[in-house]
């Protein structure tokens, strides 16, 4: 029997709220596999329903959600400062965190700063950059046209991508989900909506992989161990099982599902713990630095750390931000079930298998050609210069089939754009690891004047209206005074979307309001 009959022989489609995250959510499903254009809309629509029952916080700002503090990169003089580095980044969850709060109909003061990092929603979406050639484990793109929100400027796009995998095919995975079922998550959109998430999950899995299941609350408990992973109808009764009561105690449980990951763990394989949780790990070891040190410590025995965040009232993003930064892992924010189904289906090899471990960008811009420049977005992924060559120092990871966009604005000299002028404006070094090596391995690259368009590509504008979006958001001081008006009117000019997400983004940008 699937999960959702059984929950539905239990009276779970009852609960509050939680037909939002059944039939609804599954004909989105429908929907956004189709990838056309009518569909996007219905699809659109629906999401729009999935949300259209839940009133907004009193005061959405003082609630018990929480978020790093981020202050917003400056613009650097080259003549002082030619060198800027930074950790890759690909993950998603304020993107994803940021629809929710839209669809819920915050207006654009209700949603805090700090809960918008601009890199993470540039990087929601898929880009059509270079693959990766010869032993490269990613292929770089880059191109620098005007910059939309102030003409003077130019901006520059770098994109980096690597091999998409068929996960049916890829390297056996060992993986351990630890699950949350404390009371804070007895809510629709916490564990009735994780329990589908992990069985969409369960259903991709073959018989070489190899699942475990723990769950903590006010103490932790194994329901599996080691079972194949092709065994769905196990999984899905364990998983169907779950029900939210008592207090938090995230230690234990870490400590446990580490301990299975060990036991079971796979030489040439995929070892990985799943965290699920609204980020409310309050008993036991409950400060950031302390989960943190566990968490890094872990790491280096090969078993990965993923953080999925859920829900509202009590999500920590600072705390699960960082603790899958530590793990050498990916953090994402579920909404619904058609997040659900991005991460851990449609994006299944990218979110679980490696290619490049502590993947460090390194920008050096020449004073001659560009006078200053300004990275935006990335401000917790900052790296000194000494970093970037020291292997001991930890990075991002990228997934097979991932993306990732980093954006500059520069100010050019007179002499960057002269007809005559050959001469590079920057070069890229971007540092990384084969997955569980030592030792970095380095590659090159230059921006040229050759790189400079008027008709800059789709995904280049696609990118810069997101991050515009984002800017706006957050009320920063760089974009120029653009309001959302000249977003919705660069996204119409673009014309219709095809690409069911960047179809959702245009809607959210017409749906929030100033």
């Amino acid at each position: 029997m699937r999960a959702a009959e059984q929950w539905e022989e239990k009276g779970w489609y009852q609960m509050r709220r939680h037909w939002r995250y059944s039939g609804i959510a599954f004909g989105l499903i429908a929907a956004l596999l189709t990838g056309c254009s009518a569909d996007s809309k219905e699809s659109i629509a629906m999401q729009d329903q999935i949300y259209a029952d839940e009133a907004m916080p009193a005061d959405a700002t003082a609630s018990g959600e929480n978020y790093q503090e981020i202050t917003e990169n400056a613009f650097c003089d080259t003549v002082q400062q030619p060198v800027s580095t930074f950790s890759a980044d690909v993950d998603t969850a304020s993107y994803s965190n940021l629809r929710r709060m839209i669809r819920w109909g915050y207006r654009m003061a209700d949603i805090p700063a700090d809960a918008v990092r601009v890199e993470e929603l540039v990087n929601y979406f898929s880009y059509d950059y270079r693959l990766p050639g010869g032993d490269e484990p990613f292929g770089v793109t880059m191109q620098v046209a005007e910059c939309p929100w102030n003409t003077e400027h130019q901006l520059l796009s770098i994109g980096l991508k690597s091999q998409d995998i068929d996960f049916t095919e890829a390297k056996p995975s060992n993986l351990v989900f630890l699950l949350d079922v404390s009371g804070s998550m007895q809510d629709a959109d916490k564990l009735p909506l994780l329990q589908q998430a992990f069985t969409m999950l369960s259903e991709n899995l073959t018989a070489k992989d190899r699942i475990s299941i723990v769950t903590y609350a006010g103490s932790d408990a194994v329901l599996l161990e080691g079972c194949p992973g092709d065994q769905s109808t196990v999984i899905s009764a364990a998983l169907s099982d779950l029900q939210a009561s008592g207090s938090t105690n995230g230690s234990a449980g870490i400590e446990t599902a580490y301990a299975l990951a060990e036991k079971f763990y796979l030489e040439d394989g995929n070892n990985r713990v799943i965290l699920a949780t609204d980020g409310d790990l309050n008993v036991g070891v409950t400060s950031e630095h302390a989960l943190s040190e566990l968490i890094s410590r872990k790491k280096e025995s090969g078993v990965y750390l993923t953080a999925l965040g859920f829900g509202t009232g009590n999500l920590q993003d600072n705390k699960l931000e960082t603790l899958a930064d530590d793990g050498n892992g990916m953090y994402a924010y579920i909404d619904s079930v058609t997040e659900a189904r991005k991460v851990l289906v449609e994006e299944l090899g990218a979110n679980m298998v490696t290619v490049a471990e502590d993947v460090k960008l390194q920008a050096t811009f020449s004073p001659a050609q560009v006078a200053q420049y300004r990275l935006i977005g990335y401000e917790n992924r900052l790296l000194s210069q000494e970093d970037f060559e020291d292997d001991t120092k930890d990075a991002g990871e990228i997934g097979a089939g991932h993306t990732v966009t980093a954006l500059y604005e520069l100010v050019l000299t007179d002499q960057a754009l002269a007809p005559e002028n050959a001469d590079a404006w920057m070069t890229l070094d971007v540092r990384y690891k084969k997955p569980h090596a030592k030792t970095s391995q380095l590659l090159e690259y230059q921006l040229l004047a050759s790189d400079y368009t008027d008709f800059p590509s789709e995904d280049f504008q696609f990118a810069s209206c997101v991050a515009q979006f984002g800017m706006i958001v957050r009320n920063s001081a760089y974009c120029g005074g653009s309001v959302l008006q000249d977003v919705r009117e660069r996204l119409n000019a673009m014309g219709e979307q095809t690409d069911v997400y960047r179809a959702e983004f245009c809607d959210l940008v017409n749906t929030l309001e100033e």
